[in-house]
């Protein structure tokens, strides 16, 4: 009964093939790991950022999101807090290739450039921020330096801050009438 022997092997070969249990991969070719995208990840439009930089288009369903939040310190510096959803910072040295929901955020002072980011949070130096109100912006980035879009808009959320110091207003500073200051007496005449 060498026959039986024979199609009990052939019946459990097909089963390991059928349940996925066998694998056919040669070894020698690159296969994706976990969390990489197989596919070229979103669109590539035409639209640039300040930089130069191509936006990737993807899918709102599938877009990561930013947000951000400052709040000022007694040392007149800002506390700059970002929260993301669908979206992973990627560490320094990371391969320079779009990842679905992974990159870097990159932080802007009034449309200036301030800094990347690799990581939630931030700290704003007083110095950089003059008196008066200033809007800062965060935006997500791929690792191939592409930007993160929705419906041709950059993923990007901004933030006013306000910024004041102890200069002395109007209202403090003494008067001047006809060369000399309102605290100082009359001469007579």
């Amino acid at each position: 009964m060498s026959w039986t022997r024979g199609v009990l092997a052939v019946l459990a070969v097909c089963v390991l093939l059928l349940t996925g249990s066998a694998g056919c991969g040669s070894g020698d070719v690159d296969e994706p790991g976990a969390g990489d995208s197989v596919a070229p990840v979103g669109k590539l439009l035409d639209a640039t950022d300040e930089q130069g930089r191509r936006y990737r288009e993807v899918d709102a369903e599938h877009a990561p999101e930013v947000g951000i939040e400052v709040q000022p310190e007694a040392d007149d510096t800002w506390d700059v807090r970002l929260t993301v959803r669908d979206f992973r910072f990627s560490p320094d040295g990371t391969e320079e290739k779009a990842v679905a929901g992974r990159g870097v955020a990159h932080l802007f002072l009034d449309g200036d450039h301030l800094t990347r980011l690799r990581g939630p949070e931030y700290h704003l130096a007083a110095d950089l921020v003059s008196r008066g109100t200033h809007q800062l912006t965060v935006r997500l980035y791929a690792d191939d330096g592409t930007v993160w879009a929705v419906d041709g808009e950059p993923v990007e959320s901004t933030a006013d801050i306000t910024a004041s110091d102890a200069e002395p207003t109007g209202a403090t500073e003494p008067e001047e009438i006809e060369g000399r200051t309102v605290t100082e007496p009359a001469a007579e005449q």
